[in-house]
C-alpha cells in the first residue's frame, strides 16, 4: 500500500479556508463544509493509492518439478515432496489433497498422510481428486475401465460411475473431473472434443462441444482439459492444444473467449491446462507448455493481464490461495 504523505496536515491545514474552488464557479463554503470536502478528497487519494498496489498471489502448484505452495514473494512456502502431481486442493483446514499418477494423498503441513487411495490394478492412471462436501473424495481413474469414484475417508469405494471418453488412450481420456452442486459430474474428454455432464447413474445428460467451427474445428485441436461450472450456469473450459480459454452458456454457445490473439506481445497461452475463476471475475490460467515464459497468468473480463508467474516451476494445475495477504473466499472454482 502506497503511503499518502502528510495526509493529516493536509486535512487540517485546509480547515481554515473560507473560500474553496470546486470546478466552476467558485462558491463560498463554511469551515465545516471545507472539512467535509477535504476528508472526501483525502479518501479519494487514499483509495487511488490502494488501487495502484500491484497484485500478489500465493498459490498451490501441481507440476512436473514441484508440488506445493508458492508464497506471495515467489518463494517455495511448502513442498509436498514428490513432484509431478496431476491435481490438488488446499483444503479449508490447511491440509493438502494431492493426486499423483498412482495414488491420492491428503497431507498435513508436516507431511503426515491422513488419507490415501491407490490406483486400482484395472487401470493405468489417476487423473484428478476433489474433496466433496460429504467428506468423500472424488477420484478419476483412466485406463481400460475409465471411471469416477467417490471414496470414503477410510478408503472404501462408495460410488462408481463409468465414463465414456470415446478413446482407449488412457492418458487422453479425461482430466479435471468435478462433482457439481446438483450432484452431477462435469468431465472434460480430450479426444472426444466434449465436456460431458453425467448423472449419478452415469447417464450423459448434457454435452458441450469444443470442435465448433468458430473455434477452428477439430484441426485446431481444442482438447478440453479443465471445465469449471460457474455460479451463473456457464462453463469455463481451457482448450489445451488449441491455446484458448472459452466460456460457454448452458446451450453451448460461446459467450467469452481469450487466446494469444488477444495478447500478441506476450502470447501467454502455451498448452493451457489448469485454471481458476476468481471471485472478482478474473480468470487464472496455467500454461503447462511454457518453459522460460509466463507459466501462470491472470486476465480480466476485458482481457487485460493483471498478474503473471514466471518462476522456475511449470504448472499442470493450480489454486490461488491469497491475494495481497487476503485469503480467497468461498470454495475455489477450479
Amino acid at each position: 500500500m502506497r503511503h499518502v504523505p502528510a495526509l493529516t496536515s493536509f486535512v487540517y491545514g485546509i480547515r481554515g479556508l473560507a473560500w474553496l474552488q470546486v470546478g466552476k464557479p467558485t462558491r463560498r463554503l463554511s469551515t465545516a463544509g471545507a472539512t467535509v470536502t477535504c476528508h472526501l478528497l483525502a479518501l479519494t487519494l487514499f483509495t487511488t493509492a490502494t488501487a495502484d498496489e500491484p497484485t500478489r498471489h500465493s498459490f498451490f502448484i501441481a507440476g512436473p518439478t514441484f508440488t506445493g505452495i508458492i508464497g506471495e514473494d515467489g518463494s517455495e512456502a511448502w513442498n509436498a515432496g514428490p513432484p509431478a502431481a496431476r491435481d490438488g486442493y488446499v483444503l479449508s483446514g490447511g491440509n493438502v489433497l494431492i493426486a499423483w499418477i498412482d495414488e491420492v494423498q491428503e497431507l498435513t503441513r508436516d507431511r503426515q498422510v491422513v488419507f490415501q487411495f491407490k490406483r486400482s490394478a484395472d487401470n493405468r492412471e489417476i487423473g484428478t481428486a476433489q474433496r466433496l462436501e460429504n467428506g468423500r473424495t472424488l477420484i478419476s481413474e483412466l485406463g481400460p475401465k475409465p471411471r469416477l469414484l467417490e471414496v470414503e475417508p477410510g478408503g472404501q469405494i462408495a460410488v462408481e460411475v463409468a465414463l465414456a471418453p470415446e478413446t482407449d488412450n488412457a492418458h487422453m481420456q479425461t482430466r479435471m473431473a468435478r462433482k457439481l452442486s446438483n450432484e452431477n459430474y462435469l468431465v472434460p474428454h480430450l479426444l472426444a472434443f466434449k465436456v460431458k455432464e453425467y448423472s449419478p447413474k452415469g447417464e450423459v445428460i448434457r454435452e458441450l462441444a469444443t470442435d465448433l467451427k468458430e473455434l477452428g474445428g477439430r484441426e485446431a485441436e481444442n482438447w478440453p482439459f479443465t471445465a469449471i461450472r460457474l455460479k451463473d450456469g456457464n462453463t469455463l473450459v481451457n482448450l489445451t492444444h488449441g491455446n484458448q480459454s472459452v466460456e460457454f452458456d448452458a446451450a453451448g454457445k460461446i459467450v467469452w473467449q481469450a487466446s494469444n490473439a488477444d495478447f500478441p506481445d506476450d502470447k501467454p497461452f502455451a498448452d493451457p491446462c489448469g485454471g481458476q475463476r476468481l471471485p472478482n471475475g478474473n480468470t487464472v490460467i496455467a500454461s503447462y507448455g511454457a518453459r522460460d515464459e509466463i507459466k501462470i497468468f491472470e486476465i480480466t473480463r476485458d482481457k487485460k493481464m493483471v498478474w503473471k508467474y514466471t518462476g522456475p516451476h511449470r504448472v499442470h494445475e493450480l489454486q490461488i490461495l491469497t491475494t495481497n495477504g487476503k485469503p480467497i473466499e468461498g470454495p475455489p472454482l477450479k
